[in-house]
């Protein structure tokens, strides 16, 4: 009797093929330089889904190896959010995607922001 799984081999070769496209360029996209000396970095926000199922039914005769149906999905989603601009030495993050609809998403829009100027207070507390 054979003890592979078909559903095991098909979901291996699935996330092979995801983690093909799932790289990290595609989240940080190549650098673009513009005339005036500034650098925009795109950046993106990926989603991924996956799902997969099967079936072994069972075989009309010993010894005969049964049949299996089976199949899976996978969905990807690439929203580019922003782009880093880097200009003098300075790197600032320009949003691309509309405001935030909730409390939380603004909350969480501000961290960085927080964090900087906590950075910044830290320092200057540190220069006294």
């Amino acid at each position: 009797m054979d003890n592979t799984n078909p559903i095991g081999e098909l979901m291996q070769t699935t996330m092979e093929n995801v983690k093909n496209i799932l790289k990290v360029d595609t989240v940080v996209g190549d650098p673009i330089f513009t005339p005036d000396g500034i650098t925009l970095v795109p950046v993106s926000r990926i989603s991924v889904g996956f799902g997969g199922g099967g079936l072994e039914f069972g075989a009309k005769k010993a010894g005969e190896s049964r049949p299996y149906g089976g199949g899976n999905a996978t969905g990807v989603k690439i929203d580019p959010i922003g782009f880093l601009v880097i200009k003098d030495g300075n790197i600032r993050m320009v949003n691309i995607m509309p405001p935030a609809n909730t409390t939380i998403d603004r909350i969480i829009d501000l961290v960085p922001q927080v964090i900087d100027r906590v950075d910044s207070f830290i320092n200057k507390q540190n220069e006294k």
